[in-house]
């Protein structure tokens, strides 16, 4: 099958290749030129979408995450069969998939009756990951979903966690997306407001996928249109 990689962070980012080294090479990249983390759902229409290629199994888009998805099953590969997005750095759980490039490359991906799998990694604060690691978490995970069949209009989201050295094993639980806001707290100054939200601390449903994966376990969300 044909497997399309693409994510938020940008071509160069280490995350992408973490996801190739998942996949053992087997995908063909179509990733934004530059970063476009929090994006959402945006889509070039107004100008000009430049696509360089680097190589048969690479292209850079001048375009966002949205945008790569389009491109590669409209034109530059039409038999794609899966459509990976990622390694994001940083969580997309919860309330993320709505502002999340990540997630929305694999939407874009659903609404075209092609299954997909976006795929991230929550970050503690103060810790770099390890993308060996995240690459070999990611192979368990898209082996186990890459032949699971998926209703049309359906989409996995899987948050990996960020293990300390010595932490046990994850497993893989699948859950439910959780409910509840992100962190809304703002410092202000004069007209100005300064969000300071503290992302580790937001609220969660029990059982849910902040909930699983702030508790060291690799959570996995089957998301619909």
């Amino acid at each position: 099958m044909t497997l399309i990689l693409t994510n938020d962070d940008g071509i160069d980012a280490p995350g992408i290749r973490a996801l190739w080294q998942a996949v053992e090479g087997r995908g063909v990249m179509v990733a934004p030129l530059r970063h476009h983390s929090g994006c959402s759902h945006q889509v070039t229409n107004d100008r000009p979408i430049h696509v360089q290629k680097r190589s048969d199994r690479a292209y850079a888009v001048d375009g966002t995450p949205g945008d790569c998805t389009r491109i590669a099953l409209s034109h530059l590969h039409p038999d794609t069969a899966y459509v990976l997005s990622g390694i994001n750095a940083g969580g997309n759980l919860g309330a993320d998939v709505y502002v999340s490039g990540t997630v929305a490359a694999v939407r874009e991906a659903a609404l075209h009756r092609v299954p997909g799998m976006a795929i991230s990694h929550y970050i503690k604060r103060g810790m770099a990951i390890d993308w060996n690691l995240a690459a070999r978490l990611a192979a368990r995970v898209i082996d186990k979903l890459l032949h699971q069949p998926l209703e049309p209009g359906s989409f996995w989201n899987v948050n990996l966690p960020h293990l300390t050295p010595g932490s046990p094993e994850p497993e893989i639980v699948f859950c439910l997306l959780c409910s509840q806001p992100l962190p809304v707290q703002y410092r202000v100054e004069g007209e100005h407001l300064y969000y300071i939200g503290e992302y580790s601390q937001r609220a969660r449903d029990p059982n849910a996928d902040v909930d699983v994966c702030f508790s060291g376990n690799i959570a996995v969300t089957l998301l619909r249109l």
